[in-house]
């Protein structure tokens, strides 16, 4: 068995169809920074394991991550690997380059799964085999579906008490509805669990119990108690390799042999065209089925060249499509995914090239903010160490120093062949505090951290309450506004003072209504004069905002309607009802008059905003509120009481099931009702029930509800 070589060296310019750019996704704890440890040791990136529990995983690089386990920010690295298991029956034999993403499980941090996903070609799903399918994992495998992300299941913790290979297997068809393919079959389970037969390859894999299952043997000899279930599962895998290609469901239906490379090349295809999905079991922490998890990485998950070249748009017309195919010799095209303010090297952009060669020391020209900028240096990451590059290719992830205006979701490319990518779309946050420094002498400096963690997370919104004059912090939950106050102080010497987590309720109208703007001073000399008349209609929720022009015969002359949708605009930020923002509603200009002499833009803007003001108070405004997903596992004995707690905080009750003696409660529940329910659950279950909470949707909130909020904040008006 190959033992990690420990090399250093970057091998430049690897052949496109020799490189794997993956992702670990998972729900939190499914154990997916363990599994990307093993895979950084068996690649010989790393000497020695490091371990989540001791606080030294290396892709937990962050204080925050090694104090509490879990990982914070998506961290990359890149490695290299040639099949080793069954080497002679290795679809590509020869040794190919991994850019791996390690990302969050916790649902407070899914800007980081929705970014990574976005840039890598396929991914490798890690499951719990004790608790199956969960929330978290439901949510990253629909972001994956966005993406059209070729994917593994690794079902891990096979020696975890209560491990169930198969009921995880019909979670992963029934939750995430999509056809498997099981290549490996366990032998033993828990603490019995010692290794697994191969199913297509026809071989045995046994772990020895030495250095933890480093060493495995592999053997001709199936189990003789696993035969009939071999031979069963082995016949199951073929057909459905055999029905997604016309050429080998011909020669299986005459009964022709097939040989394992065939059905290799058959299952690829249909993993690539998302037709099944690989499902290996294994033990991450006990170094048991890494390899095999390796070697099917790159039997299976697509190489740049595999997918469909990537897609963007005419900057200059937005109806002109273009096509970049991955090629270095190509028109220099890139998507920097994700912004990090690093203590040694100052900011840094982590980028995608999808065509061309880029160098260090060359500009780059950005067209979403229509500038030039230069690459300072090209590093490869590790995690948080670096290795200086001259240039990338095609196909590659790499961080560039020097950029000083590019953000997340940016196209980069040549001046000359400019094409703009989709951006990447982000949840909005849902939770908000108010925060201030200890020292009038950090304003300035809470202001500085603040941008710079606002640049690197856009699910981090920083925001001023005109009335209070405070800084309003939001996020996408309390974890997450607790661990940017963290690194304000640990990462820019900021302390601060943050007051109790607010709901970020929305307002929003029920009814169409007009109203009109009109704002005039007479002061001795020029006066000020804007007058306009405004429509509000409501959208569907989550529609967002839409302004219309629909100012006819030159009533108010053209240069006055931009800033009309500013004062508009302005005045939405800080709503009517209870000085929440204002959405979902469709605001059309569509009449007004002007003064030749003293209208201006300012008085225009100041007349949209209150138009604005205006027409929605005549169109019943409402609020609505974050509503979350809530997935509650209790032993069968609490399950009563907690569904009954759950209806005294206004909870939908969506279903039940179980998975052996655990109850799964799932719901939606309004954010609001959710303060401290850690604690709740823990007394009412004995310390023994679990919960995830994942933001869902926007909904109204039931008129007395309204009410209270509205006279807490403050304001006399009251709902219509």
């Amino acid at each position: 068995m190959a033992q990690p070589t420990g090399k250093k060296d970057y091998k430049r310019h690897m052949p496109l169809n020799r490189l794997r750019n993956i992702g670990i996704i998972a729900h939190i704890d499914a154990g997916k920074t363990t599994t990307s440890e093993r895979i950084l040791y068996y690649t010989g990136k790393s000497y020695k394991i490091g371990e989540v529990h001791e606080g030294a995983a290396v892709m937990d690089w962050m204080a925050q991550e090694q104090e509490r386990g879990i990982t914070i920010v998506s961290a990359a690295t890149t490695t290299f690997w040639t099949p080793q298991v069954v080497p002679s029956q290795a679809l590509f034999p020869e040794e190919h380059r991994f850019n791996i993403i390690d990302t969050p499980g916790h649902v407070d941090f899914t800007a980081e799964v929705e970014r990574s996903l976005r840039v890598l070609d396929g991914g490798v799903t890690v499951l719990d085999a004790e608790e199956g399918v969960q929330s978290q994992s439901e949510t990253v495998w629909r972001q994956a579906d966005k993406y059209k992300v070729p994917r593994i299941c690794f079902v891990n913790k096979m020696d975890k008490i209560g491990a169930d290979f198969f009921a995880t297997v019909k979670d992963v068809e029934d939750k995430l509805g999509v056809r498997t393919a099981i290549l490996t079959l366990p032998i033993g389970k828990e603490n019995t669990f010692k290794g697994v037969v191969l199913l297509l390859e026809k071989k045995t894999v046994i772990y020895s119990e030495e250095e933890l299952g480093a060493k495995y043997e592999v053997k001709d000899e199936i189990p003789e108690d696993l035969k009939a279930q071999f031979e069963e599962e082995r016949a199951k895998l073929i057909e459905k390799i055999c029905e997604n290609d016309e050429n080998l469901l011909e020669r299986y239906l005459a009964g022709e042999e097939i040989s394992v490379k065939e059905l290799k090349q058959g299952l690829r295809k249909a993993v690539l065209s998302y037709d099944l999905v690989p499902i290996i079991c294994g033990s991450s922490l006990k170094n048991k089925s890494v390899q095999i998890l390796l070697d099917a990485v790159v039997d299976y998950l697509p190489s740049p060249l595999d997918l469909p070249p990537v897609k963007g748009t005419d900057p200059n017309d937005e109806t002109k499509e273009i096509v970049r195919e991955p090629k270095t010799d190509g028109p220099l095209t890139m998507l920097a995914f994700k912004i990090q303010t690093d203590p040694h090297v100052g900011r840094l952009s982590y980028v995608r090239i999808y065509s061309g060669v880029l160098r260090s020391g060359s500009y780059i020209y950005n067209v979403n903010k229509d500038s030039k900028e230069r690459v300072g240096r090209l590093l490869l990451m590790h995690a948080n160490n670096r290795e200086e590059i001259t240039e990338a290719y095609a196909g590659e992830i790499v961080a560039i120093i020097g950029l000083k205006e590019t953000i997340t979701g940016d196209t980069l490319c040549e001046d000359g062949d400019k094409i703009i990518l989709e951006k990447i779309s982000f949840a909005e946050p849902v939770i908000s505090l108010a925060i201030e420094p200890k020292t009038k002498s950090d304003q300035e400096k809470m202001g500085i951290a603040l941008k710079k963690l606002s640049e690197e997370d856009p699910t981090f919104k920083i925001s001023s309450n005109e009335e209070t004059g405070q800084t309003v912090i939001s996020g996408m939950g309390e974890l997450h506004l607790e661990i940017l106050v963290d690194r304000m102080k640990r990462e820019f010497n900021v302390e601060a003072n943050t007051g109790k987590p607010q709901v970020a309720y929305k307002e929003t109208i029920k009814i169409e209504a007009t109203a009109e703007g009109k704002y005039i001073r007479q002061s001795g000399g020029r006066g000020q004069y804007g007058h306009c008349l405004l429509r509000v209609t409501p959208k569907k929720r989550g529609e967002g905002y839409e302004f219309k022009n629909e100012v006819k015969g030159g009533a108010i002359p053209r240069e006055y309607i931009a800033p009309i949708e500013k004062g508009v605009k302005e005045a939405m930020e800080n709503g009517v009802l209870a000085g929440y923002q204002l959405v979902d509603m469709e605001v059309t200009v569509y009449d007004g008059t002007y003064h030749e002499v003293d209208s201006s833009e300012m008085a225009f803007k100041i007349a949209g905003s209150m138009a604005l003001q205006a027409a929605v108070r005549k169109a019943e405004m409402t609020l609505l509120e974050p509503i979350m997903k809530l997935e509650v596992s209790v032993p069968d004995e609490f399950m009563g009481d907690v569904i009954g707690d759950l209806s005294a905080k206004r909870a939908q009750i969506l279903g039940t099931n179980s998975r052996g003696n655990t109850r799964i409660i799932t719901s939606f529940v309004p954010l609001a009702e959710m303060s401290s329910y850690a604690t709740i659950l823990r007394s009412m279950t004995q310390g023994r029930g679990n919960f995830v909470l994942l933001p869902s949707h926007y909904d109204e909130v039931p008129k007395n509800i309204i009410e209270q909020i509205v006279s807490e904040r403050g304001k006399n008006t009251k709902t219509e």
